[in-house]
């Protein structure tokens, strides 16, 4: 405090605190009115204060705006409206409004309503009280806009009308997928994550009935329901949909007491509309009509080819029965002839020319057999095609005849084949004679060779793998009936008149084609000649050389002793005779095991051994592979008419005699062995 304050009456000082009190209060109320100013300035709400007042109509006939803020002008469309009444801004319109606000002055009772004020495109709450005393004259006036409320509750009306439009509309369509559902007569379920039955149709339910003799319940969890070991089965298959796969199977499920259909059933993950699995679903349908019917048709099918194989075996077995009778007819009646005392000298040889040259035919004839079976044992090399072609055209010009023209369409690029030399050459002959044939004897041949060709498909057998070559060979005879096509390469079958064939050379041509790895194919129309064509797989030019012939004449066999290994006795009984002969001595065994004992430890006493190769135990191959891995340096000769091992994988480079064989061929082989 100041020295001039301390100077002062204590009675000025307490009036002039009065003063800055009484001041203070007068700025904390002009505070306050300022504030209430600016919110009823700013208010979203309109709000009004009106007095009625008496006019020439009576008492309270109209009223007069005290205070409007600016909210109230946009909500009613009403400027400037303070100080005037409501009969000089609206004219008639304010009846209604002063006998409304009356109300509130007669009664002393605050009233609510809403007002929809359609020129401005407003809806208003409208709220009014007294105002002041309660003898007063005053309403105070709350306006609220409800205009985006109501829109808004517009909007959503319309919306629950739209949307129940569309419930009603989807409700129609689950009604329908629920119809097509149903009334599909194959059986249909859905289940959930947990593999409890969710939905299924009538087809379902009656389907389960029949075949499980239980009712299906939503909620069962399907594989507990049924047969263990189908159970486990519907358990990974449902397994597999739950995880996102559709598939198809096939089985047969049910009790076996009942019923067990055969079922094709599609499973698939069931998604909701974001793709989210949440269960799966299947469709069965029962096939077992269809399945008994196409096993029905197999068996059938079966009986039927069964019926060919028997008739070809039948045709086949009534072919060789007849050719080889002929055959031992002429050995028969040779023998008989020899027979006789005082034969002279030329009839005898006659006859024993004839003996060795149907026995020559005999064994052709089996050749051709084993040939069209693909049984015969090859022995491939490197040929050159059209070296072979050159060394046989003169044979082929003699087979073919004077009035036969054979013409030659080579490359002069290298052509070479891995196959049996005299195999290849029988089949170029083969076809030859059926080409000069369907002739009659008078036309042209014409041979074409290709090199690094495709094989196309033949006889619905697909086209072959890598490169080979062609060798094809046109005549200008008849043709072949279409109905003959299918047939012309079964052995005995021919359409030539009967003594002009044996119908077993195109079969040989056939089996040598096959057993090499390739094919042969036949295009034929009727009247314009036949092509066919041997397709043999291409060879490296650098592959093996061809071995050169060594022609071995019957020799002495000087004592040296032959280890005869043959479980047939008649063979047995011939060959040793046949080695007596030649100057050899012999031990004959009937089993290789026999042979082995025989041989003991390192073969002392035995200069070769001659085995066939079909015994009882063990064969004659496995022999020869124990003797060059005990015993390199003791030769072996194998000897056999038809070997399936040997037909299917070779000689393995053992020397082989085929059966039947003469007695120039036997010692010819023993030579060739013993001098190596």
């Amino acid at each position: 405090m100041s020295i001039a304050e301390r100077n002062e009456p204590d009675s000025l000082r307490i009036e002039n605190d009065r003063l800055r009190a009484e001041l203070e209060r007068y700025r904390e109320r002009d505070r306050g009115e300022q504030s209430y100013r600016a919110l009823f300035e700013t208010m979203d709400e309109g709000f009004c204060i009106i007095e009625f007042v008496d006019t020439l109509r009576g008492g309270l006939t109209d009223y007069v705006h005290l205070e409007a803020n600016g909210a109230f002008s946009k909500h009613c469309g009403l400027p400037d409206a303070v100080g005037r009444t409501a009969r000089d801004m609206i004219g008639d319109e304010a009846e209604a409004w002063i006998a409304t606000y009356r109300q509130v002055i007669d009664t002393g009772e605050p009233i609510h309503f809403e007002l929809e004020l359609t020129s401005m495109g407003k809806h208003l709450q409208v709220s009014a009280w007294p105002n002041g005393p309660a003898d007063g004259r005053q309403v105070a006036i709350l306006f609220k806009d409800l205009t985006e409320r109501r829109r808004a509750e517009t909007a959503l009306a319309e919306l629950n009308a739209t949307l129940e439009e569309q419930i009603e509309e989807g409700s129609a369509a689950l009604r329908l997928y629920r119809d097509i559902v149903q009334s599909d007569g194959s059986p249909v379920s859905a289940f959930d994550m947990d593999m409890r039955i969710t939905a299924f149709n009538k087809a379902h339910e009656d389907a389960y009935f029949r075949v499980y003799g239980v009712r299906q319940q939503i909620g069962d969890i399907l594989p507990d329901q049924v047969v263990p070991e189908q159970g486990a089965l519907l358990r990974e298959h449902m397994a597999r949909a739950l995880a996102g796969e559709s598939f198809v199977i096939r089985d047969a499920f049910g009790r076996p007491e009942l019923d067990m259909p055969v079922w094709q059933i599609a499973f698939n993950p069931l998604r909701d509309e974001n793709g989210r699995i949440i269960g799966g679903f299947h469709h069965a349908l029962d096939i077992t009509t269809e399945v008994h019917g196409r096993e029905e048709l197999e068996r059938t099918q079966d009986a039927l080819r069964q019926s060919q194989k028997m008739e070809a075996i039948g045709q086949l077995t009534g072919g060789v029965a007849h050719d080889f009778n002929n055959l031992l007819t002429v050995i028969r009646g040779s023998i008989d002839l020899l027979r006789r005392e005082g034969l002279p000298v030329e009839k005898r040889q006659r006859y024993l020319d004839a003996i060795g040259s149907t026995a020559e035919r005999a064994a052709k004839l089996t050749g051709q057999l084993l040939a069209f079976a693909r049984r015969q044992t090859l022995e491939p090399e490197a040929i050159e095609v059209r070296d072979r072609l050159e060394a046989i055209s003169d044979m082929l010009d003699s087979i073919t005849g004077a009035r036969v023209r054979v013409s030659y369409d080579v490359p002069a690029e290298t052509c070479t084949i891995f196959a049996d030399v005299s195999q290849f050459e029988t089949a170029l002959v083969n076809l030859a004679v059926n080409a000069r044939d369907a002739m009659d004897g008078e036309g042209t041949i014409t041979i074409r060779l290709r090199c690094d060709a495709s094989m196309p498909t033949i006889r619905n057998h697909g086209p072959g793998m890598g490169r080979f070559v062609a060798i094809a060979l046109t005549d200008t005879g008849t043709g072949i009936d279409p109905g003959d096509l299918e047939r012309i390469f079964e052995p005995f079958f021919t359409t030539k008149g009967v003594g002009k064939g044996t119908g077993l050379g195109l079969s040989q041509v056939f089996g040598f084609a096959k057993q090499s790895g390739g094919d042969i194919d036949v295009q034929s129309s009727a009247g314009e000649g036949s092509t066919f064509t041997l397709y043999l797989p291409q060879a490296n030019a650098l592959g093996r050389e061809r071995k050169p012939a060594v022609q071995s004449q019957a020799m002495g066999g000087e004592g040296r002793c032959v280890l005869v290994v043959e479980d047939n006795m008649d063979v047995g009984r011939f060959a040793t005779q046949l080695l007596d002969d030649l100057g050899y001595r012999s031990t004959w065994v009937t089993s290789a095991e026999e042979a082995l004992d025989q041989l003991g430890d390192d073969g002392d006493g035995f200069d070769i051994v001659f085995s066939d190769v079909v015994m009882p135990g063990m064969g004659g191959i496995e022999l020869a592979r124990r003797l060059a891995r005990d015993m390199p340096a003791l030769p072996v000769i194998l000897a056999s008419g038809y070997s399936h091992a040997l037909a299917t994988e070779g000689t393995e480079g053992m020397d082989l005699l085929k059966k039947p064989y003469s007695a120039s061929q036997l010692s010819g082989a023993l030579q060739r062995q013993l001098e190596r």
